[in-house]
C-alpha cells in the first residue's frame, strides 16, 4: 500500500474509484440524474445527419433548416450536460466535451457555412460517378472539333459527380472535386459522413493549414478534371505543416510502432502517476514519502510542480497520439483502397503533431498553431471568419487578428469547461480550463508585441539564432509553469487519470503498482450494462 493505515482516506485510487461509483449509483437511483444510454446518445448528431442527407439546392426553406438542425443538436447536448451521467470517469468528463464539440463542429459545417453548397472533397472519377466510358466516347465522335468534345468531356464528368449509379467501393482512376452528390444514396450518406467525422479536413477544399496539401500529381489532376467545379482552397506549403506519408508501408508501419510504443508509455505513466495523490484528484496533499518518489523532487516546491506539469502533458499527449494512430491502421490497413477508395490512401493520413522546431521558432503561436494536434482548429476558426467577414474588417489586421485568438481560445475552454462540467470529480469549469485557455490568448498577444517591439528596436536581424530560440523556450515553458496548473490540476479533480487506458498492465502485472489491487488485468467491474428505464428513450446500454 502506498499509505500506512493511519493515513486519511482514501489510501489508494482504488478507494475513491469506489466512492465515485457509489455517488453515481445513488445519484441515478435518486433519479437526480439519467444515466448517458446508447442509442439515445445518438439522436443529436443522428438529426443533422438526416438534415445533411436531403438535398436543399433550389429549396431556400430547407436550406434555411439548417439552424433549426444548429438547435435541435445545441438544445440535446445542454440537456445531455444537465441531465445525464456516466459512471466512468473518463466517459464522464467525454460527455461534456463531446457535446460542447458538437455544437462548434455542427455550427461550423452548418452556420457558419452551409456544407452542401460550400463544402468540396476530393475523389476518384473513373467508376465512381457513374460515368460510362463507352457512352462518353460516343457522345464526343459524333460532335466535330476539338473544343466540343472538350465542352462535352468536362460537362459529363461535372454531371457524374453528383449524379452516379456507383457506390464507394467503385471508386478508381483520376482525382477530382466533388461537390454534394444526388445520387446514388451510398454515393451521399458517404459523403455527409466524411464530412460530419473529417475535423481536420484533409480531402476537402477547407483543409486546415496545418496540413500539407495532397501530393502534386494529385493537385494536376484536380486541376484537370473539375474545371469549373473547382472550389476556393489553397495549396500553399510552409514549415509548420506536418509530414505526409507516401505509401502505405510507411503509414502503417509507423503507426503500428505509435501504438504500440503508446501503450507502453501509457502504462508506465499510468503506473507512475498512482503512486502520487495529486493524480488522483488530491490536489492539495503532501507528495508521498520519499520511498516512493526522490526527496530531491518532492522538497521542492518548483521541481513537484513542473514533475506533475510534465506527467499531466505527456499523458494527455501520447493519449491523443494513441488513439489517433488507430484511426489509419483500421481505413488504411484494414479496410483499405480497395474499399474506401480516396479515404483509405496514405496521404489521407498525414501526422498529427508537427516538429517541435516550430516551437522554438514560433512560440506559443507555433505550439498551438502548429505543433499540437490541430483536431478542432476549423471548428474554433470558422465563427471569427464569419464575423470578420460581415463587419468588412481587414483580417489581417490587428482587430481581426484579436478578435480571431480570443474566439478560438474561448471556444476551447467551453469545450473543455464541457468536459469539466461533466466530470465526476470536483471541479472547476470557468477557473480551470476556461482560465486556462484564455491565458494562452493573452500570452501569445504578448509574445507578438513583445517580438514587434524587438523588431522595431533592430533586434531581430541582429541577435543569433540560437539565442532568439533560447528566448523562446524560456518563455513558453515559464508561461506555462504558471499557466497550466489550471488545466491540469481540473483533470486531475474530474479523476480523469483514475481511468484505465489499457487492459493488461505489464508494469503493474510485474508489481511496480502502487496497490495491491493492482495487476497484469485493469479492466475489472462493470464497463458497460443494460439500463432498463420507464420509457425507450430512458432504455439502452449505459456506459
Amino acid at each position: 500500500m502506498l499509505f500506512k493505515s493511519e493515513d486519511p482516506w482514501p489510501r489508494s485510487h482504488h478507494d475513491l474509484l469506489d466512492h465515485y461509483h457509489a455517488q453515481y449509483d445513488k445519484a441515478i437511483a435518486s433519479g437526480e440524474y439519467q444515466p448517458f444510454l446508447y442509442p439515445w446518445g445518438t439522436l443529436g448528431a443522428l438529426f443533422v445527419i438526416l438534415y445533411l442527407l436531403i438535398p436543399h439546392q433550389h429549396r431556400p426553406w430547407l436550406e434555411k433548416g439548417r439552424y433549426l438542425a444548429f438547435a435541435w443538436i445545441a438544445g440535446f447536448a445542454t440537456y445531455s450536460n444537465l441531465y445525464t451521467k456516466a459512471r466512468a470517469v473518463a466517459p464522464a468528463l467525454g460527455i461534456g466535451l463531446v457535446n460542447a464539440w458538437s455544437i462548434a463542429w455542427v455550427g461550423a459545417i452548418i452556420v457558419c457555412n452551409d456544407a452542401q453548397t460550400d463544402f468540396m472533397r476530393i475523389e476518384r472519377t473513373g467508376g465512381v460517378f457513374g460515368s460510362d466510358p463507352d457512352q462518353r466516347k460516343e457522345k464526343t465522335q459524333h460532335n466535330g472539333g476539338a473544343e466540343a468534345k472538350e465542352a462535352i468531356k468536362n460537362q459529363t464528368l461535372e454531371d457524374d459527380l453528383v449524379n452516379s449509379t456507383s457506390g464507394p467501393r467503385d471508386r478508381h482512376g483520376q482525382y477530382a472535386w466533388q461537390p454534394y452528390p444526388l445520387r446514388p444514396f451510398i454515393e451521399r450518406l458517404d459523403w455527409v459522413l466524411d464530412i460530419f467525422c473529417n475535423f481536420r479536413g484533409m480531402g476537402w477544399n477547407w483543409r486546415t493549414t496545418a496540413l500539407p496539401p495532397p501530393p502534386k500529381p494529385i493537385q494536376i489532376q484536380l486541376n484537370a478534371n473539375s474545371k469549373s467545379t473547382v472550389p476556393k482552397h489553397t495549396y500553399k506549403t510552409h514549415a509548420g505543416q506536418v509530414a505526409q506519408f507516401t505509401n502505405r508501408r510507411s503509414l502503417l508501419r509507423q503507426n503500428t510502432w505509435r501504438l504500440l510504443k503508446g501503450y507502453l508509455v501509457l502504462d508506465l505513466l499510468k503506473t507512475t502517476m498512482m503512486w502520487d495523490p495529486y493524480f488522483w484528484g488530491l490536489t492539495n496533499r503532501a507528495p508521498p514519502p520519499p520511498a516512493h518518489l526522490p526527496s530531491w523532487l518532492t522538497n521542492s516546491p518548483v521541481l513537484t510542480h513542473t514533475y506533475h506539469l510534465l506527467l499531466s502533458m505527456l499523458a494527455v499527449k501520447y493519449a491523443l497520439q494513441t488513439i489517433f494512430a488507430l484511426g489509419p491502421l483500421f481505413f488504411s490497413g484494414a479496410l483499405s483502397p480497395s474499399l474506401l477508395g480516396a479515404r483509405a490512401e496514405p496521404w489521407m493520413y498525414p501526422e498529427t503533431w508537427a516538429p517541435y522546431s516550430v516551437v522554438l521558432d514560433k512560440g506559443l503561436a507555433g505550439w498551438w498553431g502548429s505543433w499540437w494536434h490541430q483536431t478542432f482548429r476549423f471548428a474554433f476558426q470558422e465563427p471569427s471568419r464569419k464575423v470578420i467577414e460581415g463587419l468588412g474588417w481587414d483580417k489581417r489586421g490587428v482587430a481581426a487578428k484579436a478578435l480571431q485568438l480570443f474566439v478560438a481560445f474561448f471556444l476551447s475552454g467551453v469545450v473543455h469547461g464541457s468536459g469539466s462540467f461533466t466530470a465526476t470529480g470536483e471541479t472547476r469549469p470557468v477557473r480551470g480550463p476556461m482560465a486556462f485557455f484564455l491565458l494562452q490568448a493573452v500570452g501569445i498577444f504578448v509574445e507578438a508585441g513583445v517580438t514587434r517591439a524587438a523588431n522595431g528596436a533592430g533586434l531581430g536581424g541582429t541577435l543569433p539564432s540560437w539565442l532568439k530560440r533560447g528566448w523562446t523556450f524560456v518563455y513558453v515553458h515559464v508561461w506555462f509553469y504558471y499557466t497550466a496548473h489550471l488545466l491540469c490540476d481540473d483533470f486531475a479533480q474530474a479523476g480523469v487519470w483514475l481511468f484505465e487506458p489499457i487492459p493488461i498492465s505489464l508494469f503493474r502485472g510485474l508489481g511496480f503498482g502502487p496497490d495491491a489491487r493492482d495487476g497484469w488485468w485493469c479492466w475489472g467491474g462493470q464497463l458497460v450494462r443494460w439500463h432498463r428505464g420507464d420509457t425507450w428513450w430512458t432504455t439502452g446500454i449505459a456506459v
